[in-house]
């Protein structure tokens, strides 16, 4: 469902104008995380009237209303992704920048438990792994 971005910003009352929608698709569809200036790519060879600047603006905005998650995944560059309500971490290729998303059930009981241990309730946590293939 490539306007799933699109129904958010509607659900919240956002004013929808057609560089915004085009943007939002181009979300939407994204398989990776990617940066304001590829989103920029993206959404100008679906617009040339798009600007580097409209981008920039509608990803903060999209942002600050919670619909798009930033990742610093440290490489320079801020990331986006969809927010959704299931928790993923993400392990992050150092050589290629790919970023491979996974759940493990035993990382986030173990995290749970040293909470719990240290006296805390587990509210919300980002696990980021980073690493390069092994060679074979």
């Amino acid at each position: 469902m490539s306007d799933r971005i699109e129904a958010l910003c509607a659900e919240k009352g956002m004013r929808m104008t057609e560089q915004r929608r085009v943007i939002a698709r181009v979300l939407s569809e994204a398989q990776d995380h990617p940066d304001v200036e590829e989103l920029y790519r993206r959404a100008h060879a679906v617009d040339p009237h798009i600007s580097i600047a409209t981008v920039y603006r509608t990803v903060r905005l999209f942002e600050e209303s919670g619909i798009i998650a930033r990742h610093d995944f440290r490489d320079g560059r801020s990331r986006y992704e969809e927010a959704t309500d299931t928790h993923h971490d993400h392990l992050i290729d150092m050589k290629t920048g790919k970023v491979v998303e996974f759940v493990d059930p035993e990382i986030e009981a173990l995290q749970e438990a040293i909470a719990r241990k240290l006296g805390y309730r587990l509210i919300d946590h980002r696990l980021e792994l980073y690493g390069v293939p092994i060679e074979d």
